[in-house]
């Protein structure tokens, strides 16, 4: 590992640099362990007894271990490109990263601790990340990020039920906390998606940027937000008529879908880390459509929120991921061998486990195991390749 001369007020210890290098690392390597628990548990073996037992473990870690802990690498990477301040890094930054690592541990193993210590350390992760990127911009006055702060805090509202849930014995909390955790990390997709699709597909293709319809914007963000809101109604217990957030979750759906239509996408097909980004936004209409048609009784919920989960929140935080790594450890932005391959075994884990499930019930042992499977073959590909960079310093000798 290199960490010979740091540039001047750098940690000497590269992984401490910038949020993005622990946290997409850590989160890459526990989504494959905790795949590999959930592929032992479809076969009838139990390697783990955590907190709130494996099916809860499940999905709350899914969202709020692997997820959370991306959004939070990337987001404190990026306030520093957009504040123009120092970001979280050093001592501050570890002990965040040991804070999050301490959440993953407990509840995985317990060991007799008191509940409401587990509850602590998992649910103070996301505030304290808020906390970090809302002092940034607000010094730097830029109020257009500032949107992201209560999208954590909104996340950490949805972790602290699913926790509330096993503590009560309330599995409704524990559905509805679950749902909106991933509608909230949906929302930074279309909002970051928004930002950075069509300006790296521009900057690729050196074509003009398609400029934005401001009526287009207000509808997709607008109708994204309406839905958390009435989800987050109904994780308070207020009777939300399925029929009104499908409705809404529609026009979300058509106006996503025609976003994405301008943004050329079809032009990327050469360019893995281009197509990958383009093709994990469609999931954001798919897995919309598939869930109101699945509040209007057509099949049960989860294989919608299995399409938004892997096909648009996995797959493009791979995308990102991979992309970012490179770009902010001073290297050449470019797909590395088998990153394509990784990046279409989890679209294809996620139209088995979603769309094709949906069709055919019957063949839900394979459809289980194929998409296990593709999920760790495509998060071990990132780590075959970014983990010695992630750990090393920038080959440009420059911060971060």
């Amino acid at each position: 590992m290199n960490t010979a001369s740091p540039a001047p007020n750098q940690p000497r210890l590269p992984l401490a640099r910038l949020a993005f290098r622990p946290f997409f690392l850590l989160a890459s390597l526990f989504s494959v362990l905790a795949m590999v628990v959930w592929f032992a548990f479809w076969h009838g073996d139990i390697l783990l007894r955590p907190h709130g037992g494996l099916m809860w473990w499940h999905q709350h870690e899914m969202i709020f271990g692997f997820g959370a802990a991306v959004v939070v690498g990337f987001l404190l990477t990026a306030v520093q490109n957009w504040t123009g301040r120092p970001s979280l890094s050093g001592a501050p930054l570890l002990g965040l990263v040991a804070l999050w690592l301490a959440a993953r541990i407990t509840l995985a193993f317990p060991m007799g601790l008191p509940v409401w210590l587990l509850i602590v350390l998992d649910v103070a992760f996301l505030p304290l990340a808020a906390l970090v990127m809302g002092r940034l911009v607000v010094a730097a006055r830029l109020w257009r990020n500032l949107m992201f702060v209560p999208v954590l805090l909104l996340l950490a509202m949805a972790n602290l039920a699913m926790h509330l849930g096993v503590a009560q014995g309330k599995f409704t909390l524990i559905r509805e906390g679950g749902y909106l955790g991933v509608l909230l990390i949906a929302v930074l997709m279309v909002l970051l998606g928004g930002r950075v699709i069509p300006f790296f597909t521009s900057r690729k293709l050196g074509r003009p940027q398609p400029a934005a319809i401001p009526a287009l914007e207000r509808l997709t963000l607008g109708s994204m937000l309406a839905i958390v809101v009435l989800q987050l109604a109904a994780l308070l217990g207020a009777a939300v008529p399925p029929a009104l957030l499908a409705s809404v979750m529609l026009v979300a759906a058509l106006a996503s879908l025609i976003r994405l239509v301008r943004w050329e996408g079809h032009r990327t097909l050469r360019e893995p880390l281009l197509w990958g980004l383009h093709l994990s936004y469609a999931f954001v209409p798919l897995g919309l459509t598939m869930w109101a048609m699945a509040l209007m009784g057509a099949f049960r919920v989860e294989l919608a929120v299995h399409a938004l989960a892997i096909g648009g929140i996995a797959t493009m935080m791979l995308a990102m991921m991979a992309r970012v790594s490179l770009g902010h450890t001073g290297r050449e932005i470019r797909t590395l061998p088998g990153i394509g391959v990784g990046l279409a075994l989890m679209f294809a884990g996620a139209l088995l486990r979603s769309p094709i499930l949906a069709m055919f019930p019957q063949i839900t042992h394979w459809t289980y195991n194929l998409s296990i499977i593709f999920w760790c073959i495509a998060y071990l590909i990132f780590l075959f390749h970014y983990t010695l960079p992630l750990m090393s310093a920038r080959v440009d000798g420059q911060r971060g």
